[in-house]
């Protein structure tokens, strides 16, 4: 069983929607880890006029390599517990990329633009 089963529902149209827990006005933006059915993130933008929800975009969109617009907020637009669409993303790179964004020692690796 993969490391973030669990993290995410497979769509009919193949695409992802990934769980995420986000905990805005970090020091830095990073994928976390593992926080009970979401991957926790952490975004350096403040929950406010929608930065930290674009920041999360951008996070993803990065981590994934895909464009900005093949992720898209299903559900918690003000709330840390949110969950996103990734259009464009196999399930393997997903697990592959999450594995590669956290460090053996379950501490965060920052993003390339924090």
């Amino acid at each position: 069983m993969a490391r973030w089963s669990g993290c995410y529902d497979i769509e009919r149209d193949d695409s992802i929607v990934l769980h995420v827990h986000v905990q805005p006005r970090a020091g830095r933006t990073a994928v976390v880890g593992r926080h009970g059915d979401a991957v926790k993130l952490r975004v350096a933008a403040p929950p406010v006029d929608d930065r930290a929800n674009d920041a999360v975009r951008e996070l993803l969109a990065e981590l994934f390599d895909i464009a900005p617009t093949a992720v898209t907020l299903v559900s918690g637009a003000t709330s840390r517990v949110k969950r996103v669409r990734l259009v464009g993303v196999e399930l393997d790179a997903l697990d592959a990329r999450l594995d590669a964004a956290v460090d053996d020692t379950g501490g965060p690796r920052a993003a390339r633009h924090s």
